[in-house]
């Protein structure tokens, strides 16, 4: 059961930056123009996740993951996007994110709320299906979400022309990005964990498939 078939297949890439290490925060300098489109874009790309996870917490109340996920570890990676976003003095494209419940599913960037907000669409469209369907929905969140950290998302290289490598953690120089990038990343491998181990407690333990990560890195995620 995939639902990455409507959307961007993942180019190939080498590594995940699995185990990345955090690197002591200093002072930051100015952002360049990938750096600034890339941090731009995760701050709502958190807000997905957030959105997504508390609209099926609504749906499945039998189903704490996606409250324990959307309202915890999701709300802290939207809040640390904002504040990445007011440390670099750039703007916010969703500065009204905490005015819950009015914000779920709202995407006010300029370069990006299109986007979010089709996605948002299609997977609360397809998470309503059933319990089975939703929790799908949020490991392919997870997957796609570690891609969009580490590398350039694809919608970036389609609509800026920017490579898949020159955004993103395994491009950026800047100590702050590296080190709440590495905190992103290393949230996302726990979330889908989690997701997974859900997922395969009904259709058998070792059958889940890869949406998005090619299956090694997943496994490798997995443990496995």
């Amino acid at each position: 059961m995939k639902f990455s078939a409507q959307l961007a297949a993942l180019p190939v890439f080498a590594s995940l930056a699995l185990g990345t290490s955090v690197m002591p925060a200093t002072a930051q300098a100015a952002l360049d123009y990938n750096e600034e489109t890339h941090l731009i874009f995760m701050r709502e790309e958190e807000k997905l996740a957030r959105d997504v996870y508390l609209t099926l917490s609504n749906m499945y109340p039998n189903a704490p993951i996606f409250f324990q996920i959307g309202d915890g570890a999701e709300q802290t990676h939207t809040d640390t996007m904002a504040s990445k976003i007011a440390q670099f003095g750039l703007t916010d494209p969703n500065p009204n994110t905490n005015n819950l419940p009015g914000s779920i599913g709202i995407f006010t960037g300029a370069d990006y709320g299109w986007y979010f907000t089709e996605k948002y669409n299609y997977l609360i469209t397809a998470g309503a299906q059933s319990e089975l369907d939703a929790l799908y929905i949020g490991a392919f969140i997870e997957e796609l979400d570690m891609h969009d950290i580490v590398m350039c998302p694809t919608v970036i290289t389609e609509t800026k022309g920017i490579p898949e490598d020159q955004c993103g953690l395994n491009y950026t120089d800047e100590n702050p990005l590296i080190n709440s990038y590495g905190s992103l990343l290393s949230g996302s491998e726990s979330h889908l964990r989690s997701y997974v181990g859900q997922i395969e407690a009904i259709i058998g333990v070792g059958n889940y498939q890869a949406q998005y990560l090619p299956q090694t890195t997943v496994d490798e995620i997995l443990g496995r």
